[in-house]
């Protein structure tokens, strides 16, 4: 009793981010008594995460000309997150975006740099292209200007395409590196935008009064009124892969569909049906239904918008055209998903289009396995939303993976697979001091998060961690989600 007390205290400790207690022996903790163990009770059962169902992140676009100092406000701004993701080897991260934390309220930073000046007859089609962009995907939008050049003309070009948006605009005046360019930002005011904030990027001057401010435009936290055994389904790829036609596909009307139903984010639509008595939800497919459009260096925006679903989703339905192959953006948009610890499938659309033989799917599926080798979990599916083939295997994958990205372990089996994973091979030491795995309990799900207690959590080489995910996975499955580790010293 006292050594399950131990471990669920250690399990409290690691959800709260608390420092783990101190203590010499099972009998002796006062500091459980009086800070951990009143909370106890509400940690073995209510570690789940199944009835969390927050809305995604605020999405923050930086727009202005060249050489205002974007790029550096974006860095800053980044430079401030709280959490961040630990690197994996090949998941090829965009620096177009970040993720951030302001206030406890996290959100997505977006760098629309990228203009081209050099053709002076496309300044004002650039410039408009780019503040379009801005304008349909953010939340909340900060105009940089330079105080020490002053109002320009491309200046006001953009300001009168903002000043129609009907979404926050915040005028920042960058580069007031000291109190004599304090008056300079009252010019700005001739744009219309309101009250221009004086800022430094490059020296951290009044950054925080300009995320307070942000923040407070930012939608209201809110939740999805799906209920628990809703499948929240997100259907990410490169543009012009299928993405609209898949969704029109699997959800049209000999599905039952139910309704199209307006999703929490500002421009969402979600598409609800069923299917073989199973609900599903494919969230923010308004982005995928809108008009085509010409659009400036839509490629890396497409990333963006897989941001804003993946956000929202159980399990992420990454469409790969089957007659381009696997690309860079692809790397990037399934990447995503894979560090936000959602269930995945890799779906391969159009396959009607490629000449096959016996062996073709097997050769194309191991290409596919070698591009995106850090994704090894996530099932495939060779499918045609034209002609609608294997579009049932489809649902019924996306089903089994959700599934799986629930999937409860018991701590006593847990570590039955744990000791003999050790027993088979042993953790690894370094300069003659091994590593120690005294046992391992599982904090959560979606994805499923297990906690690791070690003597020595720097001996965990990468290898080993790897080595004991695939265990879990032989001995319970967890197909399609990935599998976090929290590594925690217990001496």
């Amino acid at each position: 009793m006292e050594a399950r007390l131990l471990r669920m205290a250690d399990e409290f400790c690691l959800l709260t981010e608390r420092p783990l207690p101190r203590y010499d022996s099972y009998g002796d903790f006062p500091e459980l008594e009086e800070d951990v163990l009143p909370f106890i009770p509400a940690v073995n059962p209510g570690i789940s995460r199944k009835g969390d169902k927050t809305m995604g992140k605020p999405v923050v676009a930086i727009v202005g000309r060249p050489n205002v100092g974007k790029s550096a406000l974006f860095n800053r701004i980044v430079g401030t997150r709280l959490a961040i993701v630990e690197g994996e080897p090949g998941v090829t991260r965009d620096r177009l975006y970040a993720e951030s934390q302001w206030l406890d309220r996290p959100f997505i930073i977006v760098d629309t740099g990228g203009i081209d000046f050099d053709d002076t007859d496309d300044i004002a089609v650039e410039v408009r292209r780019q503040a379009e962009l801005a304008i349909d995907e953010a939340d909340v939008i900060l105009f940089v200007v330079d105080a020490r050049e002053g109002l320009t003309a491309v200046d006001e070009e953009i300001a009168n395409l903002l000043r129609r948006a009907s979404k926050p605009v915040i005028l920042v005046a960058n580069k007031v590196d000291h109190g004599d360019l304090e008056t300079a930002i009252f010019e700005f005011y001739q744009l219309g935008l309101g009250e221009p904030i004086g800022i430094a990027a490059e020296h951290n001057r009044n950054i925080g009064d300009l995320l307070d401010l942000m923040c407070s435009h930012f939608p209201p936290s809110g939740i999805d009124e799906y209920d628990d055994d809703v499948i929240r389904v997100a259907v990410i790829g490169r543009p012009n892969v299928g993405k609209s036609s898949l969704v029109n596909a699997v959800s049209g009307t000999e599905r039952s569909i139910v309704t199209d139903i307006p999703g929490t984010t500002r421009d969402a639509v979600d598409t609800a049906f069923e299917w073989d008595g199973q609900r599903f939800v494919i969230v923010d497919t308004a982005g995928m239904r809108r008009r085509k459009r010409v659009v400036w260096n839509i490629e890396r925006y497409s990333v963006l918008r897989a941001l804003r679903a993946v956000d929202r989703c159980d399990v992420a339905l990454a469409v790969i055209d089957a007659v381009d192959g696997v690309t860079e953006q692809d790397k990037k948009i399934v990447g995503y998903a894979h560090e936000q610890g959602k269930a995945l499938v890799l779906v391969v659309n159009k396959w009607d289009l490629v000449k096959k033989d016996s062996s073709t799917m097997g050769l194309y599926g191991q290409d596919i396995r070698r591009e995106l080798s850090f994704v090894s979990y996530a099932p495939v599916a060779f499918v045609s939303a034209l002609t609608g083939q294997r579009l049932t295997q489809l649902l019924e994958v996306t089903r089994y993976v959700a599934n799986q990205h629930s999937l409860r372990i018991t701590t006593g089996r847990l570590n039955e697979v744990l000791q003999e994973a050790i027993h088979l091979y042993q953790p690894p030491s370094d300069k003659g001091k091994a590593l120690k795995i005294f046992y391992m309990s599982q904090l959560g799900v979606k994805p499923p998060v297990f906690a690791l207690f070690v003597n020595e959590p720097g001996l965990l080489h990468f290898s080993y961690r790897r080595y004991l995910e695939n265990r879990l996975r032989e001995a319970f499955g967890f197909h399609g989600t990935p599998i976090w580790f929290k590594v925690r010293k217990r001496s």
